[in-house]
């Protein structure tokens, strides 16, 4: 069973020693920006897969996606984000079909209008993207100059060398670096960490690129093998809304979930998947998940609110006691009333959560951290361990 926890370095070095030991397999962990301080053993080229596959337009399309992505969650109204995809969509097909990397989309991107992509497309057959690109470069030069930039900002991280050496062929100074195959990953019992920070410059593009890729080779891999993965690969997608924007995960929820690619999307709130992928796009996602689990410190009134509905109402007695005179009455009265208000959603204890599974009522459950489960002293020798070399390689710098 393929699988991909958080991430984080904490989680990392919770689990990563445990899982070596449990399948006796490799575990790969993508580390650009040395957040857990893990030795670059591997590299992976997100230009393989336009180049293997049947459909390279739409490869590439995605794969410029994850870029673009980044830049339109800062501002919605980006009315330069269609276009900027559209032109790296063009430059990684360039580069895909003629054996090069992704250090030349960046420095075809340095200056408008390089003539290299163009001939390349032609070259290969692309005439009609390649037309599309040339046109582009006859665009008024405010136009074309607002695509470029676009383009730029979301491609920045290719100007950081420590990321772009595990996207890219080993030089001399590394040449035994394996490569990472996304296509055989989901038959295998490996286990791949990916890991990133937020912000500018970061590798979340990366992230999402390796993720995408991985999961749709998960349902290649179920195709083959009469429509579903055994063992199911197992996605656990941490910081979902800030390093790992999938554009359309909430419409691959249900079929990846069909075909044994099991996800599971960790969000800071309901509302930060708002920010990603929009009302609707959050809508979807919230109703193909057939489990959500909701923790506490829920201070989003609307959603509580939500979650409280979702819960229901009971019915509660309600007994009177009347004496007049000589004679006493005794009335039952029901009425309805919420099971969880809006204040004791928001007001959950920490280490509870909820739980709601299709086709069943909502339960209050009890965390098990792992620091109160039988196996607390083996799990806490490797987090030691863990640290100890991430301290050590920290203050060797």
């Amino acid at each position: 069973m393929p699988w991909w926890p958080p991430n984080k370095s904490d989680l990392w070095a919770t689990t990563s020693a445990a899982r070596a030991l449990s399948t006796g397999e490799r575990v790969w962990a993508f580390d650009p920006q040395r957040i857990a301080r893990a030795a670059q053993t591997f590299w992976w080229d997100p230009l393989r897969r336009l180049a293997d596959s049947d459909y390279p337009l739409e490869e590439a399309q995605r794969l410029a996606g994850h870029f673009v992505l980044t830049v339109d969650d800062v501002d919605k109204r980006n009315i330069w984000g269609p276009a900027a995809t559209s032109l790296l969509k063009a430059l990684l097909l360039a580069a895909a079909l003629d054996g090069r990397t992704i250090h030349d989309v960046h420095r075809w991107l340095a200056s408008d209008g390089n003539p290299t992509p163009v001939d390349l497309l032609r070259e290969h057959g692309w005439t009609a993207v390649a037309s599309t690109l040339s046109g582009l470069y006859a665009d008024p030069p405010d136009t074309r100059g607002s695509v470029y930039f676009t383009a730029r900002t979301a491609t920045v991280c290719l100007a950081n060398p420590q990321i772009t050496a595990w996207i890219t062929p080993p030089n001399d100074d590394n040449p035994s670096l394996d490569e990472f195959d996304a296509a055989k990953f989901p038959c295998t019992k490996e286990t791949l960490y990916l890991m990133s920070k937020d912000g500018g410059g970061a590798a979340g593009p990366q992230v999402a690129a390796l993720t995408d890729a991985v999961m749709r080779s998960g349902v290649t891999a179920a195709e083959r093998r009469g429509g579903r993965l055994d063992a199911p690969m197992v996605i656990v997608l941490d910081e979902a809304g800030n390093i790992c924007k999938i554009a359309d995960l909430p419409q691959l929820y249900s079929h990846l979930g069909s075909r044994g690619v099991v996800v599971i999307t960790i969000l800071q709130s309901y509302s930060q998947g708002v920010g990603v992928w929009g009302q609707n796009g959050m809508k979807l996602l919230w109703s193909a998940a057939t489990i959500k689990l909701i923790g506490a410190g829920i201070d989003d009134p609307d959603f509580g609110e939500d979650i409280s509905r979702l819960i229901g109402d009971h019915e509660v007695r309600h007994v009177s006691h009347n004496i007049g005179g000589e004679r006493a009455t005794r009335t039952v009265t029901t009425r309805t009333q919420r099971i969880l208000p809006l204040s004791a959603v928001r007001a959950l204890p920490k280490g509870t959560a909820l739980v709601m599974a299709t086709g069943t009522k909502v339960a209050m459950v009890t965390l098990l951290p792992w620091f109160t489960s039988p196996r607390q002293a083996s799990i806490q020798a490797d987090v030691d361990v863990a640290v100890e070399s991430i301290t050590a390689s920290a203050g060797a710098r």
